[in-house]
């Protein structure tokens, strides 16, 4: 499957947050584990709902979880 050129940094902001599972953020965002997974591995674009919700979690601008980056 092709990555999307869409990256983002949830890895790196969920080990920061004290090694955050993709469970514990799934759960807090209201999304399935494997959800997570994929829009962490950038081969799934989430909603902007889901975007947003995701950056309140860190509590930070969307712009420090997600970069747009054309091919």
């Amino acid at each position: 499957m092709k990555k999307l050129p869409i990256a983002n940094e949830i890895r790196r902001l969920r080990f920061e947050r004290g090694e955050m599972t993709q469970k514990d953020l799934a759960g807090r965002v209201g999304v399935t584990r494997h959800t997570i997974m994929a829009v962490e591995n950038a081969k799934y674009s989430p909603t902007l709902e889901l975007a947003f919700r995701i950056a309140a979690v860190f509590e930070v601008e969307i712009g420090a979880v997600f970069s747009y980056e054309p091919t």
